[in-house]
């Protein structure tokens, strides 16, 4: 099964956390939506299918004919979402319901397990415009300073100044 990290970046590379003083741009959104709809799922941990949940998206609206898999070792049932208690059981029960890609588009916590677990083939990067003071990060292994090479396969321009970035994870 081929795994897509789905992400967006801060134009200085920080993890973008929205608030209501810097909402997600509408463009990556909207991208978000695309992928998650072509493959048929995504995989989120609880804190961001609760914030979905709260706008409207989570297990219903625009998502209500998708598998949605949230990654909790803390709850045994969310609406519309599919328990998992770890990365590979995620990707597992995808794979048992027949889809060939997964979207992880969790935050950044679990961005991090998948991508220390090595379960990450490509990673998809909106980068909006906007600077961030403090942020989260990804990485490849909390406890260890290493490198892992990529290989760029696309840019795109999305509009409202958000830059695509889409790698492949060499394995």
């Amino acid at each position: 099964m081929k795994t897509i990290l789905w992400a967006t970046l801060s134009a200085n590379g920080n993890y973008a956390q929205s608030s209501p003083e810097n909402p997600p741009k509408k463009e990556a959104l909207d991208d978000f939506a695309k992928h998650a709809e072509a493959a048929g799922n995504f995989i989120v941990g609880r804190r961001t299918f609760e914030g979905m949940a709260a706008s409207g998206g989570g297990g219903g609206g625009p998502f209500a004919d998708l598998d949605i898999v949230v990654v909790s070792k803390s709850v045994d049932a969310l609406p519309g979402a599919t328990i998992a208690r770890s990365p590979q059981e995620a990707l597992n029960y995808l794979q048992r319901k027949g889809h060939q890609t997964a979207i992880v588009a969790a935050g950044a916590d679990l961005h991090n397990a998948f991508l220390s677990q090595g379960l990450v083939n490509e990673l998809i990067f909106n980068v909006a415009p906007v600077l961030e003071g403090k942020g989260l990060h990804l990485t490849i292994d909390a406890n260890d300073y290493k490198f892992k090479d990529v290989r760029l396969l696309d840019t795109n321009l999305l509009g409202g100044g958000v830059v695509q970035l889409h790698y492949a994870v060499n394995r």
